[in-house]
């Protein structure tokens, strides 16, 4: 062993100490990053946090307080996460990474009017709608699988439906939107599929 290394050998046993209380400080504030990233992660999962401005609280929410996710016959509830972050570990983390960008249109206004809302409406529908059609709808099927539908409970009408969607490979927010919020002006979820099929 050259002189060199000798003396970093010998300098780390003579601070053994120092480089343990490095260890464990380290140790402990890694510990600390992730308990807070999860606390950080789980709060902005809640109904209160995404209704915490007034921009979201009096528009989406207000719409889709008494809708079908809302209140229902089995009392099973939706809020704003289980429709719109996915679940998974890494693409939760992307989604919420892309969601601090949103977090400027809250600071700088740009929907904080039901005015400038509704003039950015179908431009945020249609975001959320091509993120769904891209995923097969994933966060519907969080909740809803079509392997545990009781068909005989359906009417013929969405037997048929459903039976031409999943030979088509069409996914559920294809027919099945504007069902918690108002439907925006412009093309549906079927439209943006056959373009984004081109």
């Amino acid at each position: 062993m050259d002189n060199n290394k000798q003396e970093i050998v010998a300098k780390v046993q003579r601070n053994w100490k120092l480089v343990l209380g490095f260890g464990v400080i380290g140790l402990f504030v890694a510990v600390l990053l992730v308990i807070g990233g999860a606390a950080g992660l789980a709060w902005t999962e809640t109904e209160a946090f995404c209704t915490g401005c007034h921009e979201m609280r009096d528009n989406v929410y207000a719409e889709y307080k008494g809708t079908i996710h809302d209140t229902n016959r089995s009392g099973v509830r939706a809020i704003c996460s289980d429709c719109h972050v996915p679940r998974e570990p890494g693409p939760l983390i992307l989604r919420k990474m892309a969601a601090t960008f949103e977090l400027w249109g809250h600071l700088t206004g740009a929907i904080d009017t039901k005015e400038k809302f509704e003039a950015q409406r179908s431009t945020l529908a249609h975001r959320v709608w091509k993120r769904m059609l891209q995923t097969d709808s994933h966060e519907c099927r969080n909740c809803h699988s079509s392997d545990k539908m009781d068909k005989d409970k359906q009417s013929e009408k969405a037997q048929a439906r459903h039976a031409k969607a999943k030979a088509e490979g069409s996914t559920c927010i294809e027919c099945h939107f504007g069902i918690a919020h108002k439907e925006p002006e412009g093309p549906g979820p079927q439209e943006m599929r056959a373009s984004l099929t081109k």
